[in-house]
């Protein structure tokens, strides 16, 4: 939080204090003189006392992995310290610039909307509504919590501003680095003179537009900052309203709401564009900072403007003020943009689409106005201006030039589309790809603006009536046409969570089956839990950058290192020559730690420069230089299939006569589908700190993994060493999903050979875009599919291929497909046939879920095309085909404890499910241009790993004299609340409370051979280890106990020590009976399935691809669940991060493999305004599983699924689109359900305008991998 004084509007004199979020990672350092900082170690901790924001997303559930708290914690705080009563909305806007990959959101806000203005009931409801659902609700306990705490007041007393901010004149500073000079003037004329003399120097403001690559090039930075020149800063009104050219756009909001409120509305047109446009022009923390002329850019600068900066002299805009919205006005002494204010008959609308509709930039943007004489409908005047249909933003001057004398009617808007779609051309090859989609948003654009404008002349023209109304002079807008015109708007967040409570009579320090707070949440709120980086440099220590290659598939000819040893601080440079051990790595032993001769992938690892700190560490790796003679690569699914590239396993299931099947159908069904890829986008990237310790060749290793076995292993393999000379450790991570499971080896190892090497400690942790490069993700899928079934719908057969795109390694990518190719159907007669592509992509490997959401999405694809050849509801026919309690799977395991027919009854019912298909269907008929869809999805999700032998753990447990307990167990804790779980059943086991035991970390030298944290199991085995060692340390104690029957668990301790009886205990466990055959196809696969059920409602713009998430209900089978609220928050994250994988993230890659997506700036994860409005999450009762930890269930992995439910409401909402096209058929929607997808399957007059270029006649920018 950093605060500024700031000009009153019409008062430059008059200044006021207001507190500000920014982004520490884009503040220049150099920018904070005399400047107050405070950072969430600031508001509180828990060695003194939390303070509410830390307490509230702590006890609401809100933190999981913790990476991502500090800052959300800190937009909560800034916005209480400007508004210490906010609007729900306001606090959900506040969050617009935070990510979290772990919660699903819902908590936080659920935490925080204590805090707001119009509170409602614990559970969500609002005060007037009635709720009758008699069982226990997640919020009315939070909110119980948070009355006995007792909080004091949260707002804090106001900080202490430097006394800088006076009378006496600011001087001018200068700061001297090693490459870089920042000069920070404080008068305009002191920046003049600057950039007279350094020409090339940046302008720097908000800092928001200056990547890291560039800043470290530029030698010098000109710097000139809000809070040291106010005379560019202030606010003043003349025939419009003028900002000061460096005012944020936080402030420029702010003032222009104020016009807003007070001016007739004809005036303040283009200033609601531009509020409109500001709640989706990034996040609070850049608009706090980011000056007005980068959003102008964006928008309002698109009309006819003439800018020119920098000039002594007053600046002559001739005929251009007249037909400008914004002016710019410098002299030696001002530097003004203004805002006019607008006439009757003017009119403006600006439109932006892109990936996510939060802070996102712009797939195609606009600004669109039009000037009528006083009382006409003849256009006078017009501008229509679009960014992202060139290189810079284009005018469609002579569609401008034909309409000027038209009426606004119906033969305008035919003609204008006509023009726009053949001025506004692209070519197929265009950067930036999307070109059907773009082409199409021109027309939808300006017919959005053609309805609105036609409102407005009909309110204008005929007085204050309806605009249904026809005047004499013109048309009027169809009233199912209306919604187009409508602004995005959506609800806060409305919510409830249900769950079974625990059984009369359970004691109250017995914690299982009680929400129970995460243990680390409260330090993860005031920023004092320690992640791998946190960990204080080691005396001597050097920084590895690695050096990776920049071809798919090359020869390395040369590596330089000349330049880069000349950097200061450079150390040395690491390659395969290095290695003491084997250079060969991986899980299949088919990757090297550092390439030798050849490279494989885009970001293949080829060697690293240690240096003595991360900066020189990085200058140098840019350094190396680097020939290839280049290779064909390989990158997509379907060039491998053509060139026959796929790893030589292969996994097939059969089970019935395919051709009887097939023969017994009434119709027959073929089609194919296409799931994209998914980044893991954990908050914490790869780190690794290596620590050799002089003798034997020790070495101990801080990771932030999964897998420490198999860290370990290949550690020991690079070093040459037994693993018994290699500790690895690991205390917590910061989000993992997978992605840690094996990759994090590609780090640790070559971290390890830099540390033994140079005999030093070594520290590396990647950047975003490095560890997007490296570390491959989920794997996309190609599915082709032919299915079987009668007239009402039921399944007789079904032949199913699918193949993934592995990368340049196996890593892990045989993984679980076919075994849920049928999701939760029962399919008699069934083939399945699973092939892995071996590509020049880095490899792709375990993403939560791992292979079973795309079979399952190839399952519920061809289910919606049966059920919509057939005509039939799909939820009848998904009904209809469902499995029993006794069937048998296609891989011949018997579903014991079935219970998804109850979750989908009860899904069913608490969505409201019938009525709810009756409104849609009447809202459906009353909108043209906007369609709502509906769609309830089933998953059933086998638990265990499919290689048997990692279905084992080990705990172990120490006691104390004092009666402390220190537990260890194989697992490690990466959010999901393993630590916590474990904690609660060993609580329960050994009769104590829990704050009597603690779990420091996990390490290879208490718990060895571990299996990797990972495929849901892991609270299932590390806790039957657990309870195998804490009932062991009970046996001992119990002649103990029983000759002192009413002493203390710390009596009890103290006498058995005495005794000479241990009070230290291993435990172990197997999950028994994992027999499966694949050969035979028979044995079981799994331990047990888990269940659920989703049923979810969205809206989709039909123009433009837009949707949001209406409603979502959720039914979860999670056994007897040991932690309701940590497993709620994982259904709750599980749900989100799958809400991504359908309908949001893309990667995107370069027809020769180079990954365009590399950071959040490319790639969108969900935000706070993708979750569903309502939001409703119901663990099933009475539902105990006898084959886990006291009767749990696996809940990490099964969830996702559901999301799926989200993907086909939006299927459910285009059929209705395309219907009014007379489309009837089944059609294919590929994942995930981008705005670009949506809009090119909603076929209309528009997207006829824009024909697809045919392929193979062009280079694309992009390929679908």
């Amino acid at each position: 939080i950093i605060p500024k004084y700031e000009h009153w509007l019409l008062n430059p004199l008059h200044l006021w204090q207001r507190n500000y979020s920014a982004n520490a990672c884009l503040f220049p350092i150099c920018a904070l003189h005399h400047v107050a900082v405070t950072t969430v170690e600031g508001i509180g901790n828990t060695k003194t006392r939390l303070h509410p924001v830390q307490e509230r997303i702590a006890k609401s559930h809100g933190s999981q992995c913790g990476f991502c708290t500090p800052g959300i914690v800190m937009s909560m705080y800034t916005l209480l310290r400007n508004q210490p009563e906010p609007k729900m909305e306001e606090i959900e806007d506040a969050f617009q610039g935070n990510l979290c990959r772990c919660t699903g959101y819902r908590p936080i806000l659920e935490g925080y909307r204590t805090f707001a203005k119009s509170k409602k009931q614990a559970c969500g409801r609002s005060v007037t509504s009635k709720c009758n659902i008699p069982c226990t609700k997640m919020s009315q306990l939070f909110a119980a919590t948070m009355k006995e705490s007792g909080e004091s007041e949260c707002i804090s007393p106001n900080l202490l501003f430097p006394q800088t901010h006076n009378n006496k004149p600011q001087k001018q500073l200068c700061f001297k680095g090693e490459r870089v000079m920042w000069f920070q003037p404080s008068t305009l004329k002191e920046l003049v003179a600057l950039k007279a003399q350094y020409p090339d120097a940046k302008l720097v403001v908000g800092n928001t537009e200056v990547d890291s690559a560039s800043a470290q090039e530029q030698l010098f930075h000109l710097g000139k900052y809000v809070s040291a020149m106010g005379q560019i800063s202030a606010v003043s009104e003349f025939s419009g309203i003028c900002f000061g050219a460096s005012c944020s756009l936080s402030h420029l909001e702010e003032v222009l709401r104020k016009a807003v409120a007070q001016l007739p509305s004809y005036k303040t047109e283009v200033f609601r564009a531009v509020i409109e446009q500001l709640r989706w022009f990034a996040g609070p923390q850049i608009r706090n900072v980011a000056q007005q002329t980068c959003f102008l850019s964006f928008l309002l600068l698109r009309i006819h403007i003439c800018i020119l900066i920098l000039l002594d002299e007053p600046i002559d805009h001739g005929n251009n003020t007249k037909a400008s919205f914004v002016l710019l006005i410098i002299s030696s002494n001002k530097a003004n943009i203004c805002f006019l204010f607008f006439s009757k008959g003017e009119y403006f609308s600006a439109f932006k689409q892109a990936s996510r509709r939060e802070d996102d930039i712009a797939i195609v943007n606009c600004g669109l106005r039009v000037l009528f004489p006083e009382g006409s409908d003849c256009v006078q005047e017009i501008k229509l201006s679009y960014g992202g249909m060139a290189p810079t933003t284009v005018m469609a001057r002579k569609t401008c030039q034909e309409l000027i004398g038209r009426k606004w009617k119906e033969d305008l808007l035919q003609e204008a589309c006509h023009m726009l779609a053949s001025e506004m051309n692209l070519s197929p090859s265009a950067p930036g790809g999307m070109v059907d989609f773009r082409r199409t948003l021109v027309l939808s654009f300006f017919f959005k603006f053609y309805l609105t404008v036609l409102q407005k002349l009909n309110i204008e023209l005929n007085g204050n009536v309806s605009p249904s109304i026809i005047h004499s002079a013109g048309e009027t807008v169809p009233p199912q046409y209306a919604s187009a015109t409508e602004l995005f708007h959506k609800d806060p967040v409305d919510n409830v969570q249900l769950f079974q409570e625990v059984p009369p009579g359970q004691s109250i320090e017995d914690t299982v089956g009680r929400p129970l707070m995460h243990l680390s949440a409260a330090k993860q709120a005031s920023g004092e839990a320690v992640y791998c980086d946190d960990i204080p440099r080691y005396e001597n220590e050097l920084y590895l950058t690695l050096v990776t290659s920049t071809k798919a598939h090359a020869k390395i000819l040369s590596v330089d290192t000349t330049e880069a040893q000349n950097v200061p601080g450079f150390f040395c440079f690491i390659s395969e020559k290095d290695v003491p051990g084997s250079n060969i790595t991986g899980i299949a032993n088919d990757e090297t730690i550092f390439a030798k001769d050849t490279v494989t992938c885009v970001g293949h690892i080829i060697g690293g420069v240690l240096a003595d700190t991360q900066e020189h560490s990085r200058r140098a790796a840019r350094a190396v230089k680097i020939t290839y003679e280049d290779l064909t690569p390989i990158v997509t699914i379907e060039e491998a299939i053509e060139k026959q590239s796929f790893f030589k396993w292969v996994r097939k299931i059969e089970k019935g006569n395919i051709q009887k099947g097939f023969e017994e159908a009434d119709h027959i069904v073929e089609g194919e589908m296409y799931l994209g890829g998914q980044e893991h986008f954990y908050l914490e990237t790869h780190c690794t700190i290596a620590v050799p310790k002089k003798e034997d060749g020790e070495m101990e290793l801080f990771v932030s993994t999964q897998n420490l076995t198999k860290t370990q292993e290949f550690v020991a393999n690079a070093l040459g060493v037994p693993s018994n000379r290699i500790v690895v450790r690991v205390k917590r991570m910061g989000g993992g999903f997978g992605g840690k499971e094996t990759r994090s080896t590609v780090v640790s190892t070559a971290v390890a050979v830099a540390a033994a090497k140079t005999g030093r400690a070594v520290r590396c942790m990647l950047d975003r875009d490095e560890d997007m490069l490296i570390s491959g993700g989920r794997h996309p899928f190609l599915g082709f599919y032919k299915v079987g079934f009668k007239k009402n719908g039921r399944i007789t057969c079904l032949d199913v291929s699918f193949y993934s795109n592995g990368g340049n390694s196996a890593d892990l990518s045989f993984g679980v497909t076919v075994f849920h190719m049928d999701n939760s159907y029962n399919i008699p007669n069934i083939r399945g046939i699973g092939r892995v592509c071996k590509t020049n992509l880095s490899s792709n490997t375990a993403f939560r879920g791992f292979g079973g959401p795309q079979g399952m999405m190839v399952a519920e694809c061809w289910m919606s095309d049966v059920a919509l050849k057939c005509g039939l509801p799909a939820e009848e026919v998904r009904k209809l085909n469902l499995y029993h309690e006794g069937d048998l799977t296609h891989f011949n395991q018997k579903l014991e404890g079935f219970t998804l027919r109850r979750c989908w009854e009860e899904c069913i019912k608490n969505s409201d499910y019938h009525a709810r298909r009756k409104f849609i269907d009447e809202f459906n008929r009353q909108n043209r241009w906007k369609k709502r869809g509906m769609a309830i999805i089933p998953t059933k999700f086998g638990i265990s790993f499919t290689v048997p032998f990692l279905n084992q753990a080990g705990a172990l447990v120490h006691v104390y004299t004092d009666g402390a307990v220190l537990l260890t167990h194989g697992g490690t804790e990466m959010g999901q609340g393993l630590n916590t779980k474990m904690i609660q059943v060993a609580s329960r086991t050994l009769g104590i409370p829990t704050s009597k035991i603690y779990i420091s970390e996990t390490s290879t030298n208490t718990v060895p051979n571990a299996s990797p944290t990972a495929a849901s199991v892991s609270a299932d085995i590390n806790g039957m280890a657990v309870l195998n060692a804490c009932q062991t340390i009970i046996k001992r104690l119990e002649p103990i106990r029983s000759a002192n029957p009413k002493g203390s668990w710390e009596d009890w301790v103290l006498a058995a020590y005495q005794s000479c009886v241990s009070l230290s205990a291993t435990g172990f466990y197997r999950i028994p009976d994992l027999d499966y055959d694949p050969e035979k196809n028979e044995g079981k696969a799994f331990a047990y399935f888990s269940y659920g059920v989703s049923c979810s409602e969205v809206e989709i713009d039909c123009l433009t691809g837009d949707h949001k998430n209406l409603r979502t209900d959720i039914v979860m089978d999670v056994g007897t669940s040991l932690n309701p609220a940590i497993d709620i928050g994982q259904i709750e994250g599980g749900f989100v991060q799958g809400v991504g994988l359908f309908t949001l993230e893309e990667l995107r890659y370069s027809p020769e493999g180079n990954l365009y997506t590399r950071g959040p700036g490319m790639y969108k994860i969900p935000s706070f305004g993708d979750i569903p409005t309502e939001f409703h999450v119901s663990l099933l009762r009475d539902c105990p599983n006898s084959k886990a930890i006291y009767s749990s269930k696996a809940v990490g992995e099964p969830p996702l699924f559901l999301s799926a439910s989200v993907f086909y409401a939006i299927k459910d909402a285009i059929i209705a689109a395309r219907q009014e096209s007379g489309l009837k058929e089944p059609f294919r929607l590929d994942s995930p359900a981008t705005p670009e997808r949506i809009r090119n399957a909603c076929v209309d007059v528009f997207t006829k305008m824009c024909p697809s270029a045919k392929p193979g006649t062009f280079k694309p920018w992009s390929v679908r991998v």
